[in-house]
């Protein structure tokens, strides 16, 4: 139909590539993961290097980029990121437009736990520093209050070292919910795979 306006054909080529950069803004998330993982020394981490022998592997870096990036953006699941990282352009961006399989992260993950559990400690820290996270602002005029010395609003170095295993209990039980849907992805996908094939047949028919 004429008199709207229309896009790009799904199958038109193009004679100059458009450039993947220009697809992430300069003011991106991603771009600050990208970032912090470069910086980071991957071997005094704990992660391996690449094998003497045998098919090359994909670079700790770009794995770890990627599972960064899912924690950041609530991606779970391991079969999600592999879905994301054929259609997300900042996964793309982020990854060089490689697509691991959902297996290779899975296994990466399950691998190095204790050397990803480091790094995203590192990355939160660095969210707070450079102000990614959201802060609040509390302005008091000059009245006087009754003093109340909350036990849950003050901090000793006791408290603080509590806290601190605390949050390394809640990134472990993290990444056991992750291989856990893993595991009910990896039981369902068959099955959703040929049921989206039938559906398909039938709206074509």
């Amino acid at each position: 139909m004429s008199g709207f306006i229309e896009g790009v054909r799904r199958n038109q080529t193009t004679l100059f590539p458009d450039c993947l950069d220009d697809f992430v803004a300069a003011d991106s998330a991603v771009r600050v993961v990208d970032a912090f993982v470069e910086r980071l020394d991957l071997r005094a981490l704990g992660f391996e290097a690449e094998a003497a022998t045998g098919r090359p592997g994909y670079q700790p870096t770009m794995l770890l980029n990627f599972f960064v990036y899912g924690y950041l953006n609530q991606l779970a699941s391991s079969r999600r990121q592999e879905r994301e990282a054929g259609r997300n352009v900042e996964v793309m961006w982020l990854t060089g437009r490689l697509a691991p399989d959902f297996m290779t992260v899975a296994g990466f993950r399950r691998d190095h736990g204790a050397a990803i559990q480091v790094a995203r400690q590192e990355f939160v820290l660095l969210c707070a520093q450079i102000g990614m996270f959201a802060g609040a602002s509390v302005a008091v005029d000059g009245s006087k209050f009754l003093a109340v010395n909350n036990r849950d609003r003050n901090f000793t170095p006791a408290k603080i070292e509590h806290r601190r295993k605390e949050l390394e209990e809640a990134v472990a039980r993290y990444l056991k919910q992750i291989e856990s849907a893993d595991r009910w992805a990896y039981d369902v996908a068959e099955g959703r795979v040929a049921h989206f094939e039938e559906k398909i047949a039938a709206l074509e028919a």
